[in-house]
């Protein structure tokens, strides 16, 4: 597969799964207390689909960087997995969430009700903040080493990094999803995940525009028609 063809996919599937990150986020914020089934089982459903094309979105990423530099696949790697690991970090709340709405014969708030509530904690805060920090810092070296993307993706994403690792210490800070700053705050989870799909958008509209002068540039030159004898 061409490095053309290589970005265009990872583009288009990291702005559909981007795009429906987007859609998913507002829908925690539509009712002050516990929300209706349809509510959470609908924000579930989008969130777990925006993640199977994060799927591939991260594989794109990783196949790009080999396509340009193979000696730069052990990072890649790590992009592929911390990226692949926050998806299972996302999967699984998303799960507890949708269970307990549909086990719970009223409506609760599954963010912090539920026989599932505190085993989500970690997974939407400090464990989801560590991988995006991760993958992040990684991503933004191989833009910087091997420049297959603008400098803006390179430094967006260390400062988008340092974001995320500075939610770390909420895990001192209470559960209630409340507060801004608490394990599972809504600054820790929800806003992160507002910034984190409108960041990867843009990326992802970058990389789809990358594809365009990639192909422009690969394009081979046609000989010159040699002029005709006498």
């Amino acid at each position: 597969m061409s490095e053309v063809v290589i970005r265009r996919y990872a583009g288009l599937f990291g702005v559909i799964a981007s795009a429906l990150i987007v859609v998913q986020v507002p829908l925690y914020f539509l009712y002050s207390g516990a929300p209706p089934d349809w509510n959470i089982l609908t924000r579930s459903l989008i969130g777990i689909v925006g993640c199977v094309f994060y799927i591939l979105f991260f594989t794109g990423l990783r196949q790009l960087i080999h396509q340009v530099d193979v000696a730069s696949d052990w990072i890649a790697g790590v992009i592929q997995t911390a990226g692949l690991l926050w998806v299972a970090m996302v999967f699984v709340p998303q799960s507890m969430e949708a269970g307990a709405a549909i086990v719970t014969d009223h409506d609760i708030d599954t963010t912090k009700e539920g026989p599932f509530a505190g085993a989500q904690y970690l997974m939407q805060g400090l464990i989801s903040r560590l991988l995006m920090g991760l993958f992040l810092i990684a991503l933004g070296i191989v833009v910087y080493r091997l420049r297959l993307l603008p400098k803006w993706v390179g430094w967006s994403a260390f400062v988008l990094a340092a974001i995320n690792l500075a939610f770390v210490p909420a895990i001192y800070f209470g559960d209630n999803p409340s507060n801004f700053y608490a394990v599972q705050g809504w600054g820790t989870t929800a806003s992160m995940g507002a910034l984190w799909s409108w960041w990867t958008l843009a990326v992802s509209i970058s990389i789809l525009r990358s594809s365009r002068r990639t192909a422009v540039v690969a394009r081979p030159r046609q000989a010159p028609v040699p002029a005709a004898a006498g």
